[in-house]
């Protein structure tokens, strides 16, 4: 960010990055998968990770710092998933979302079930979206779908779906993160003299 806010590629904003104690709990919904509960000591925990960046961490930067309305989400992998889920269960919650990967097979797919259902009141919330998905076929597969579903229930350009298929689960952060950054972000137009 302190890079493309330098060079002009997007404008400048507050960025709070979260240090995760416990990420399976914390970036999981429940799971009725066996495989999946064996993964970590906890997991489904992504509710009360999404309270707690409400009622707490939000209030408290907003106390803390100038701030604006706007706010955005950014997650890869299992921090993907719990962006999905939180712009599903929340959607007004933050006014952009950006999963890169994310892994939406959790729970035997659920989070692709219960999208639809949920879609009308994401499409009325009118967040920005943008997701990524690397040349890994079932990450991207099911990130395709997603954004599938979210064109189809709210068809404007505040949807974007970026496949990077030479790029792997472990090197999609950067190369993503940059477009989604100068997608969302745009650096203002130069001022005319």
């Amino acid at each position: 960010m302190q890079v493309l806010t330098g060079n002009g590629s997007m404008r400048p904003f507050l960025l709070v990055g979260i240090e995760n104690t416990e990420r399976r709990r914390d970036m999981t919904g429940p799971s009725s998968d066996p495989q999946e509960q064996k993964i970590a000591p906890r997991i489904g925990g992504s509710a009360a990770y999404r309270t707690f960046l409400r009622d707490e961490l939000m209030p408290q930067v907003r106390q803390r710092f100038a701030t604006t309305d706007e706010r955005a989400l950014i997650g890869e992998s299992l921090a993907g998933l719990f962006m999905v889920g939180t712009l599903l269960q929340e959607p007004t919650l933050f006014n952009s979302y950006i999963a890169l990967d994310p892994s939406l097979w959790w729970n035997r797919g659920a989070p692709l079930v219960t999208a639809p259902t949920l879609l009308p009141a994401v499409a009325r919330a009118r967040s920005r979206v943008f997701l990524a998905s690397s040349g890994q076929p079932e990450l991207a597969e099911s990130t395709v779908r997603f954004a599938a579903l979210l064109q189809q229930a709210s068809p404007s350009p505040l949807v974007k779906y970026q496949p990077l298929p030479e790029e792997t689960h472990a090197t999609i952060y950067h190369p993503a993160a940059l477009q989604a950054l100068r997608t969302l972000f745009p650096a203002p137009p130069p001022a005319t003299p």
